[in-house]
């Protein structure tokens, strides 16, 4: 099972439908937000999907499914867990004060959606840009 495609597009679909994923889409659109993670097995590997390129155009969209605009990859690495920068927590631009913060958010999200997370668990680590 693929991801969902837009106008040719992978869409980019950040947490889950509704306030998580407005208030994400916010921190998009007004910069603070350049980067995101997803889990390489549960989430690529699981729908058969490789992981983005630089250059690559994402078609961001809001809780509807509805495009709001278009991030290009500008950076895509699989580290594990443990190893996730605090560089790239912070470019996650969700407010993370130490990357253990972000570790524990992420632990419990992914937690949550049925993944099991350790310290090898390869994590995509993936940076982008919006597009005007």
């Amino acid at each position: 099972m693929a991801w969902d495609r837009l106008d040719g597009l992978r869409v980019l679909e950040l947490g889950m439908p509704g306030e998580m994923r407005d208030w994400l889409n916010e921190c998009v659109l007004k910069g603070d937000k350049r980067a995101t993670a997803g889990l390489l097995v549960a989430d690529y590997q699981a729908e058969g999907e490789p992981v983005e390129h630089i250059g690559e155009l994402l078609a961001l969209v809001d809780s509807e499914g509805k495009r709001i605009g278009t991030a290009e990859v500008t950076k895509a690495e699989v580290v594990p867990f443990a190893e996730v920068s605090w560089e790239f927590a912070q470019a996650e631009g969700e407010g993370f004060t130490s990357i253990e913060h972000w570790r524990q958010a992420h632990a419990k999200f992914w937690t949550e959606a049925g993944a099991e997370v350790g310290d090898q668990t390869e994590v995509v680590c993936l940076h982008f840009r919006l597009l005007p």
